[in-house]
């Protein structure tokens, strides 16, 4: 078979690791695999497209911040992704994360329906049955339609009007959730309402994400962990979504404990237990640190997933955190501890329990590996390749 994906980034970022693995066992296997992408570096290789410039996509992102629409315009990137999609002539399309400002997601999505192209698509984040917000928190107007939006969309009930339209009729499609909390949620909404939905977990690459022994860890980054470690890692610290004021409350509090913050880009001047690092863009060095942490935090209001519990895990790391949506969902129950949102005295009391425990990471790692890896999605996306073909 041949199957085109569609994701705003490629080979980075959690979105753009999952893109590039499920076309590289579809290769594995024999099949055909394109991938089109709209941001990021240029790649160049074989049957991958960027559709987008990143002047383009800067101007449209400011442009969609004056008006409020944030899915529209993008007329030259939409028609290149159409004509790519007209010159293949795939056999599933599967869209994965698109909101990076490089295709009219109304636009396309009506094509896809017209065409009557198989298409998969994987619910990442909120947006697609929102019409508007990535997360939306603890706002429920998407269910019926949004109106008045207390955040950055002032114009979400047109929007979601437009969202909806676009997908009405579109009796090709499949909806994936990559957590049973996100698909109950979309379920909900009148956008995505009448289709077909199931779970499909994001798998990491357990090749790289499992636990490393202390011969296999560089003496630098042992040099960082001293005494009992706690390590938390995100995209963004600055994003008051992933609660990183929570983490320099709590080093605040446990002055004994060392904590190691992976993705720090504050300017406040850090407690002396707690050391910031930038960022860590090689893999098999971020795995060493999931490895050498005594315990992983995840302090974010709302996550549809969580990519950090499960490269944790896998690395023989135990889990604390805050209710959160998904994670709690998707982790394994006897490795992890999670408590009421903002509730730092049970985080702490829960974090404690867990470095005072004399940890199996072999343990912990072994099983995660099995039930996380890149393999196990690959198999339930080719299984709902193979479905929907033959329901053609």
């Amino acid at each position: 078979m041949k199957v085109l994906q569609i994701n705003v980034v490629y080979k980075k970022g959690s979105t753009g690791k999952i893109t590039y693995e499920l076309a590289t066992n579809l290769k594995r296997n024999g099949h055909e695999a394109i991938i089109c992408y709209g941001r990021g570096k240029r790649v160049r290789e074989e049957d991958v497209y960027k559709t987008a410039s990143e002047v383009f996509s800067k101007v449209r992102k400011k442009i969609s911040e004056l008006t409020g629409m944030h899915y529209n315009k993008c007329l030259f990137p939409t028609f290149k992704l159409i004509h790519i999609i007209k010159r293949e002539q795939p056999d599933i399309v599967h869209i994965q994360c698109i909101n990076g400002y490089f295709v009219n997601i109304y636009q396309f999505i009506t094509f896809l329906k017209k065409s009557k192209i198989p298409t998969v698509l994987t619910l990442h984040a909120e947006f697609m049955y929102t019409a508007n917000c990535p997360h939306a928190l603890e706002c429920n107007q998407w269910i019926d339609g949004c109106k008045k939006c207390e955040s950055s969309y002032p114009r979400a009930e047109k929007s979601y009007r437009k969202m909806k339209k676009a997908f009405r009729g579109f009796d090709k499609l499949h909806v994936v959730s990559v957590s049973n909390w996100l698909m109950d949620r979309a379920k909900r909404s009148s956008i995505l309402s009448d289709f077909y939905h199931e779970t499909i977990p994001n798998g990491v690459d357990t090749d790289v994400f499992h636990y490393r022994t202390l011969e296999e860890i560089n003496d630098e980054i042992k040099s960082i962990f001293q005494g009992k470690t706690v390590l938390y890692v995100t995209p963004n610290f600055n994003d008051p979504i992933k609660g990183g004021n929570y983490v320099l409350t709590l080093a605040k509090r446990m002055p004994e404990i060392r904590f190691i913050i992976v993705g720090y880009n504050g300017t406040v001047t850090l407690p002396n237990n707690v050391v910031g690092i930038k960022h860590i863009s090689d893999q098999v060095e971020l795995s060493m640190y999931y490895s050498m942490a005594d315990a992983v935090i995840l302090t974010s209001q709302k996550e549809t997933y969580s990519m950090i519990v499960v490269e944790s895990l896998c690395c023989g790391a135990p889990v604390v955190g805050f209710f959160a949506g998904a994670p709690e969902t998707i982790a394994i129950p006897t490795f992890s501890s999670f408590s009421i949102y903002a509730d730092l005295d049970q985080l702490e009391d829960n974090l404690k329990q867990w470095l005072k425990q004399d940890i199996n990471k072999v343990k912990i790692s072994s099983i995660a590996v099995n039930q996380y890896s890149n393999q196990f999605m690959y198999e339930k996306y080719y299984e709902l390749y193979k479905r929907m073909l033959i329901n053609e």
